[in-house]
């Protein structure tokens, strides 16, 4: 679903990289490299979810963790770009991790699943979005048992959705292929991409 939004202007927008791809492709990975590397330049856009956070997860760092009722506030208080129910669980952006960090001359990375990129493209069309690929199926299902988080019902539900987001790389900017063993390769891509150097 989307909120009503304030359309940042072209420049702003300009400094908004949408990056989504396959779950278990190493979006997060990538992003806090880069975050690491050029960390006056980078802000990675924390989310909101109502899923429970994973055992290296702490709250108001990789996530903002709320269950269902706080989830409802934030829409109702328009409070968010975009949200959406993935995998059972809600997701949205929070409109002041974009507009705070802007505001300081950061460029932003939102992280989003397929449909939250298509929904941000329609309200900051713009704005950079960024396709992360799997070197290949059984290198993405490696990499989603290597995370001992999820079952193997619902690894094979990811993988069966990565086929159909796949095809959907098509309409992004850029697609980066994260190769398992080399990861300096894909952040240096990714680093050209932005415009970090």
């Amino acid at each position: 679903m989307t909120s009503k939004f304030k359309l940042l202007d072209l420049i702003q927008q300009k400094n908004i990289i949408v990056i989504s791809g396959p779950s278990g492709v190493g979006k997060d990975t990538l992003m806090h490299v880069l975050a690491q590397k050029y960390p006056d330049k980078i802000h990675i856009a924390i989310t909101a979810t109502t899923r429970k956070p994973r055992s290296n997860e702490i709250n108001k760092v990789h996530h903002y963790f709320y269950n269902i009722n706080e989830f409802n506030k934030l829409i109702n208080n328009n409070e968010l770009i975009e949200w959406a129910k993935v995998y059972d669980n809600y997701y949205g952006v929070p409109k002041l991790e974009i507009e705070n960090n802007i505001l300081k001359g950061k460029k932003v990375l939102i992280r989003v699943d397929i449909q939250g990129a298509k929904r941000l493209k329609s309200l900051i069309p713009s704005s950079l979005f960024i396709f992360i690929a799997p070197e290949s199926k059984k290198d993405l299902k490696n990499r989603l048992l290597l995370r001992h988080e999820n079952s193997i019902k619902d690894i094979n539900q990811r993988l069966f959705e990565a086929d159909s987001e796949i095809t959907e790389a098509d309409w992004f900017d850029f697609t980066v292929v994260n190769y398992s063993d080399q990861i300096d390769r894909s952040v240096l891509e990714l680093s050209d991409m932005i415009g970090l150097i």
